[in-house]
């Protein structure tokens, strides 16, 4: 039996030149399910992004799931992508084995908490107050390099990592400290900042608005002494005063010291992120 991809529709394509299209997956012209792909605006458009992909029940288990990623490859290859990703819930093994046996790597989680009504008490030694403008300049400018060098250690190409996190920091601080829904803190321990947290707003669960920790860092010289948790409790705070029960963030798969923490503050991971290079 043969298993191919048969669009359901014209290709579309965005302005800003992105693509995505829609498929059948057929076996021998009998439709057993769909699968949707698209470029990946955060990369440029230099990757492509299984978004979805859904076998009926009765033809599960027989392979025609790989088959079809492996079809969405080829058609991300004719559209110029260098990469292919895809996320997955964490409870759903069977397409975790997919990616595992198709050469995906896990790059990154999403990860989620509901906040308890009473946000927790940051430790006697350290205060957070907000960043002032010098600070936030330095910080900008460490915090653009730093996070498209966390995507280039992690396979990103360069350019598209570049691309990636101007972008980013561009869309989600129009107004530098003073764009709307945005809190800039540092962590101050005896008179010297000893970390920084960025937290904002955007949709963390399917419909659902809260706070995301977009930035979180403890100088390097810091580190080791407990100030992650006391930064994570100062977002935790910071998202129950702007009136949010539910917090956010992304973290790199292979950051083990971060997941961890996470982990011991009670997140739980709502999609594990795979990438693999289209050769």
């Amino acid at each position: 039996m043969t298993t191919t991809l048969r669009p359901t529709g014209p290709l579309q394509q965005a302005a800003d030149g992105g693509k995505s299209r829609s498929y059948e997956v057929c076996v021998n012209s009998r439709s057993v399910g769909t699968i949707e792909i698209s470029t990946s605006p955060g990369f440029g458009h230099a990757a492509g992004v299984v978004r979805s992909l859904r076998i009926d029940e009765p033809d599960r288990r027989r392979g025609r799931g790989t088959v079809a990623v492996l079809a969405a490859e080829e058609v991300l290859r004719g559209w110029g992508c260098g990469q292919v990703l895809a996320s997955v819930p964490p409870e759903a093994a069977p397409a975790l084995g997919m990616l595992a046996s198709l050469g995906y790597t896990e790059r990154s989680r999403n990860m989620l908490k509901e906040l308890p009504d009473k946000p927790p008490a940051l430790p006697a030694d350290v205060e957070g107050r907000p960043m002032n403008e010098a600070e936030y300049q330095d910080w900008l400018a460490r915090s653009v390099d730093g996070y498209a060098q966390s995507w280039i250690d992690r396979g990103a190409p360069p350019r598209e990592a570049r691309a990636k996190s101007v972008t980013t920091h561009r869309e989600t601080l129009p107004e530098g400290l003073a764009t709307p829904g945005v809190s800039l803190n540092v962590l101050v321990h005896e008179g010297n900042v000893v970390g920084h947290l960025w937290v904002g707003r955007r949709e963390v669960r399917p419909g659902e608005e809260g706070a995301y920790v977009y930035d979180i860092a403890v100088t390097e010289d810091q580190r080791g002494k407990g100030y992650g948790r006391a930064l994570m409790r100062l977002a935790e705070r910071v998202a129950r005063e702007s009136g949010m029960t539910l917090l956010g963030l992304h973290v790199f798969a292979d950051n083990i010291p971060a997941v961890r923490l996470y982990e011991s503050l009670q997140y739980v991971t709502t999609d594990r992120n795979f990438y693999k290079q289209l050769v």
